[in-house]
């Protein structure tokens, strides 16, 4: 029940699967425009009110162009639709390409870069043959150099949770355990966190301000497999398990200033794309149910925590939406509804701003706009 990675190039092509044929009244793009970078720098929030944000254009691009990764406050981060994904990294006010980083071959990149004002952290895995491998490689974004940071423990998971410059991993220690890392990557220092004994492993990080949280996976591909959530502060300690709602089958959540976001789904589930979200305002209250989430899609950004949802009509139309939450509120916000035949791929967050690629998979000629909003 490992977490679904795919490089964001392959992300759109599989959404189509999931999207209405039904055609979108948005008039498609002329020609074939070159990436369009908006010039609005993300700011830290001054208001912790419940005012909804306003979305803002980013990039509009075919399917098959460019795809916004991250961009923050210097840079900006697109990857191709080629079959390896071509990461490239862009000086947002000179415009010029700082970093092109080609996966090595039978390698492909995977959707998760880390990025601050100074340094880039970009994973490539090989997943076929005899010898997967996963590689991260860092970058020095004032020169372009690139170097392997052999100071942190190996990446052992695909999966890389991000929060500005924190994030966290699953490595492998020399006892054949499965352990999850914090790091820093302006200073690559690292911490390990939890640990679980082999066949068993971690995987899922979610990075908040405050808190990593991730999933544990006990006795895989038994009856007796469990895979649970916990949550552990960023500033240290023991990591605590999030009492499940229903059963010991929990996919993954966010938590942040003491409350988690979560969704259960069972292996047996007939429609695993989609799972039931729960919400703890603390470590011992009690669970409250907030309906069905797009699996895999709960991060936290600013002060809130953010999931997408999808319903489909009875004429078989899907539409996506994007809700938040955060303590203090009673119901979660509507943030974002997109229009019928319009997927959207998993939300990213850096400088508490979070992006969202569209996909306008039922227009002619089918196209993507990523949109942000500073939360």
């Amino acid at each position: 029940m490992r977490r679904r990675t795919v490089a964001l190039g392959t992300l759109v092509v599989l959404l189509a699967g999931c999207s209405s044929s039904t055609p979108d009244s948005t008039p498609p793009p002329t020609g074939t425009p070159s990436p369009s970078v908006s010039p609005t720098t993300p700011g830290r929030p001054t208001d912790t009110g419940t005012a909804l944000p306003v979305w803002a254009k980013v990039l509009r691009q075919p399917v098959n162009g460019e795809h916004l990764v991250t961009q923050q406050r210097k840079y900006v981060v697109t990857r191709g639709s080629d079959e390896a994904g071509t990461t490239t990294i862009t000086d947002r006010s000179t415009r010029k390409v700082v970093v092109r980083h080609v996966p090595a071959s039978g390698f492909v990149a995977q959707s998760p870069v880390v990025i601050d004002d100074r340094w880039a952290l970009v994973e490539d895995i090989r997943s076929d043959g005899p010898d997967p491998q996963i590689k991260i490689v860092r970058y020095d974004l004032t020169t372009g150099k690139a170097t392997t940071p052999t100071g942190l423990p190996p990446v052992s998971e695909p999966e890389i949770g991000a929060y500005d410059g924190t994030f966290a991993y699953s490595s492998t220690d020399a006892k054949n355990r499965s352990c999850l890392i914090v790091a820093e990557l302006a200073t690559l220092k690292s911490r390990s966190v939890t640990c679980v004994a082999a066949p068993g492993y971690v995987a899922d990080p979610v990075v908040s301000a405050d808190t990593v949280t991730f999933s544990e996976i006990i006795a895989p591909e038994t009856a007796r497999r469990c895979k649970r959530v916990l949550t552990a502060a960023l500033s240290g300690g023991a990591p605590r398990p999030v009492p499940a709602a229903t059963s010991c089958i929990q996919w993954s959540g966010a938590t942040l200033q003491g409350a988690t976001v979560w969704s259960e789904v069972g292996a047996a589930d007939p429609d695993q794309y989609q799972s039931k979200a729960y919400v703890r305002e603390s470590g011992d209250s009690p669970a409250r149910p907030l309906g069905s989430v797009v699996t895999d899609t709960i991060i936290a950004c600013g002060h809130w925590i953010l999931w997408e949802t999808r319903t489909v009509s009875s004429a078989g139309e899907e539409t996506y939406q994007i809700n938040r939450w955060r303590p203090g509120i009673a119901t979660p916000q509507q943030l974002y509804a997109a229009k019928p035949g319009v997927a959207l791929t998993p939300m990213t967050c850096q400088d508490n701003t979070v992006y969202v690629e569209a996909a306008y998979l039922a227009s002619t000629p089918t196209y993507t706009e990523t949109i942000a909003a500073t939360l």
